[in-house]
């Protein structure tokens, strides 16, 4: 008898075919040639500066001495939760709106786990960070790329309504922006509000970067919009603001509604996020009424990066926050992105990302841009400047 062989238990793959769409890691492979030539490292995001506060790596510390190292509430530190209501533009009840999580990340996949179910849509803004598309991956969701044009980075009115449609669950932001820098304005967030509205769509907004905004900016959080409090998701962080990103120490603000979902999530997929460090950044923050603004604000960082990259011949527009700069190598080059990256670390000793690995869509390759982060010291950009300077001549 012959027909169709049909796999079986025994050649089936031990691995979720989730696991095929989540976005490939790309950059460790330059990271490595990087180190081969003592490259200034300008492409992960792990931020340099500013520097983490004494206060609170002393109240770490003592908190652990403390004996503070067991299980506490799963929503997150009362004092902690609290405190961070508190420094936000539009309240927010601690009890009920904030939950402490184990760093953005964890925050992402439990939005997307709690949101979106196998099969719906998600709209992503293209270019964007890369853990966006392994979120949705992880929750089953399908994703519908709406793409942003340089040099504003802004999304086609018309191209982003018809993103939405009846299989639309949720749309993420991300505010100011990773890889662009593009802060999202009133209008634009007005625009997306009528939208999720009229399609009663979700929006996880990733706004790890709120403080650092520049040149008379504003940041308008997706919750400060009456619209959309009662359906969004704000994802806060620590890790760039207050330099600590090993900690692992993120939040969400969401209606109590939401919140409850988000809760139950949460303590599925981690229970609860380090015991001593909450209370460390609460004990910290109790006693510095500026502890939530951080000691620089990067706008010097941003203009030296600029000024580096437009020596070397590259077209740049000063990102509007976050900490990153997309700098348009087509007057440099007409190598792809990766390639250039590559020779730039080699030749040059400056290590950027490819701008390739932060588009997903089919629209755009992102071939003729590098990501340049410059949460650094003043001192290590001015040797990059040093260094590009040089090899441009």
């Amino acid at each position: 008898m012959t027909g169709a062989v049909t796999a079986g238990p025994a050649t089936r793959s031990l691995t979720s075919a989730r696991v095929d769409a989540l976005a490939p890691g790309m950059l460790f492979g330059l990271l490595s040639e990087g180190a081969k030539y003592d490259a200034i490292d300008l492409a992960v995001g792990t931020p340099a500066a500013p520097d983490p506060s004494p206060a609170v790596v002393e109240a770490a510390c003592a908190a652990i001495r403390q004996g503070r190292n067991q299980y506490g509430l799963p929503i997150g530190n009362p004092d902690l939760r609290r405190l961070i209501a508190g420094s936000l533009r539009t309240p927010a009840d601690p009890d009920t709106d904030i939950t402490m999580t184990v760093g953005a990340t964890e925050g992402l996949a439990v939005a997307m786990l709690s949101i979106v179910d196998p099969g719906d849509e998600v709209i992503l803004l293209d270019p964007c960070y890369e853990n966006f598309v392994s979120a949705v991956a992880l929750a089953g969701g399908v994703p519908r790329f709406v793409p942003l044009r340089a040099p504003e980075w802004r999304a086609d009115p018309a191209e982003l309504a018809a993103a939405f449609g009846p299989r639309t669950r949720a749309i993420v932001l991300n505010t100011p922006n990773n890889p662009t820098g593009h802060v999202l304005s009133r209008e634009e967030l007005a625009e997306i509000a009528e939208l999720c509205e009229r399609w009663n769509v979700a929006v996880i907004s990733d706004e790890v970067y709120a403080k650092f905004v520049f040149d008379g900016n504003e940041h308008v959080s997706v919750a400060d919009l009456p619209e959309l409090r009662e359906r969004c998701v704000v994802i806060g962080s620590l890790s760039k603001s207050h330099a600590v990103s090993g900690w692992r120490i993120g939040y969400l603000r969401a209606a109590p509604a939401l919140s409850a979902a988000l809760r139950e999530v949460h303590v599925t997929v981690t229970g609860v996020a380090s015991t001593p460090l909450q209370h460390a950044i609460a004990e910290a923050a109790a006693g510095d009424p500026a502890f939530w603004e951080p000691d620089q604000d990067l706008l010097a960082q941003r203009d030296i990066t600029v000024e580096a990259f437009t020596a070397l011949g590259a077209r740049c527009v000063p990102p509007q926050g976050s900490c990153y700069v997309m700098a348009d190598i087509r007057p440099v080059t007409t190598e792809d992105c990766e390639t250039f990256a590559y020779r730039l670390a080699r030749e040059a000793g400056v290590l950027v990302t490819p701008g390739k690995y932060f588009f997903a869509g089919e629209r755009h390759s992102g071939d003729e841009f590098v990501r340049v982060a410059f949460n650094r010291t003043m001192s290590a950009l001015t040797e990059v400047r040093d260094r590009l300077t040089a090899y441009a001549r």
